[in-house]
């Protein structure tokens, strides 16, 4: 690989690591605050609109400028609304922004890397992006949950706020690194910037994606996972404690044993099924949901008072059994849904452009997000944690038996298993 490969490879870990981290940070601000619980849902309703508004957008700025240029610019972004917590200005407002530079970022970490790579190693660097992208996700709820804690501090009840300080100095070092991507050299035609004709094209793109039979199939999967995940973040808070009685810092480290599974099934499912299998991967969708649902009834009080110790450190029976749990929900996530976004990566690119295919492909599934926790927020005003559980784990269920029942049928009527190549 190019020297300016890592320079993308380390940016993009630490913009995003700050990222998960900033969001618990600012779910610590709000408690501090003492705002309300519906409020942290949205948190991630106001960071995930601009994807949703600008989708159309984002990909002809990647493209009208050099990319390590654009990847900086929206890291200032994300300094700009990480700064604005630190000045009072609300949690909403500032994690939008940081929203802002996100959205934009996405199409220009992806769009570079064709520019840098020939063709033959694109799949390593997306496989190399992708990985580092779930590793932030883990480490960057490891990180809030640490940098919240209040004994680590002088003034505790200032806890939010230093974190946040400490995550401003993540979001420079990330905008720094992309000093050191190159330019490529690489200029696109000139295309027609009319915001008319932009939203005619996404338009006509998400149509004819949700039109193939091979893709709305996929693509209804990953929207709804996307979707499902986002909200689960929230619950597994949530159910840390009061289930389990942990605090917020405790419960944000908790959340990370998912996305441990999360890359445990997807380098399982990478090594083990090939893309004309990957439709084969929807039961256990299926099987999530219901895993999930037995989350309703879990507490620490159905379990002995035990402790075992691991490594010297003396660790409750519950905890473990908790970990273990969680790490099943990750590990069926990541089994299902890894082979469905290749299979949408393969149909949309055969249908549109690359560019194209992640604009719909992004649109899509951040609406759902949205969707998920507007819901989510509503429901947090008159249900216990626990009907939450059993009412978001009731409505995955019946959407993939859904989307399993669309998928036997087009199966009956048209013969596109032997359209997908067999390989990974």
């Amino acid at each position: 690989m190019q020297k300016g490969f890592y320079a993308i490879m380390a940016a993009q870990f630490f913009s995003s690591l700050a990222d998960n981290a900033l969001f618990i940070a600012a779910i610590s601000l709000l408690h501090s605050m003492q705002s309300p619980e519906w409020m942290e849902p949205q948190l991630k309703l106001f960071f995930t609109l601009s994807y949703v508004i600008f989708a159309a957008f984002v990909g002809i700025i990647a493209d009208s400028f050099p990319k390590g240029k654009v990847m900086m610019i929206t890291n200032i972004i994300k300094v700009a609304g990480c700064s604005l917590m630190i000045f009072n200005i609300h949690p909403l407002i500032a994690y939008g922004i940081v929203g802002i530079g996100a959205a934009a970022y996405s199409p220009a970490k992806y769009g570079i890397l064709t520019e840098l790579l020939p063709p033959q190693k694109l799949v390593a660097a997306n496989g190399w992006i992708e990985g580092l992208t779930v590793g932030s996700i883990i480490l960057g709820a490891v990180l809030g949950g640490v940098l919240i804690n209040p004994n680590y501090y002088i003034h505790p009840e200032l806890a939010a706020n230093y974190a946040i300080a400490v995550l401003l100095g993540v979001y420079l070092l990330a905008a720094f690194i992309n000093f050191f991507i190159p330019k490529t050299g690489v200029v696109y035609p000139k295309q027609d910037k009319k915001i008319s004709v932009l939203l005619k094209k996404f338009y006509n793109a998400n149509v004819m994606l949700w039109q193939d039979k091979l893709g709305q199939i996929s693509l209804a999967v990953t929207t709804l996972f996307w979707g499902a995940g986002a909200t689960l973040q929230l619950i597994v808070l949530w159910w840390a404690k009061d289930a389990l009685g942990l605090s917020l810092s405790q419960g944000s480290i908790l959340q990370a044993t998912v996305g441990f599974g999360v890359a445990f099934g997807a380098v399982y499912a990478a090594k083990k099924l090939t893309l004309r299998k990957s439709l084969g991967v929807i039961p256990y969708g299926i099987a999530m949901g219901v895993v999930v649902s037995i989350m309703a009834f879990f507490h620490k009080g159905l379990f002995p008072d035990l402790a075992i110790n691991i490594f010297g450190r003396e660790i409750p029976l519950y905890m473990i059994i908790a970990y273990l749990f969680l790490m099943l929900v990750g590990a069926l996530s990541g089994y299902f849904v890894v082979p469905m976004n290749a299979l949408l990566q393969y149909r949309g690119h055969k249908l549109l452009s690359a560019g194209q295919s992640i604009a719909v492909q992004n649109f899509n599934e951040n609406l759902s997000i949205l969707l998920m926790l507007g819901l989510l927020s509503g429901l947090s005003n008159f249900l216990t944690t626990a009907q939450i559980i059993l009412v978001f784990s009731s409505f995955v269920i019946l959407v993939m038996c859904f989307i399993f029942r669309l998928h036997l049928h087009n199966c009956s009527k048209f013969d596109y298993i032997s359209e997908i190549p067999d390989s990974k």
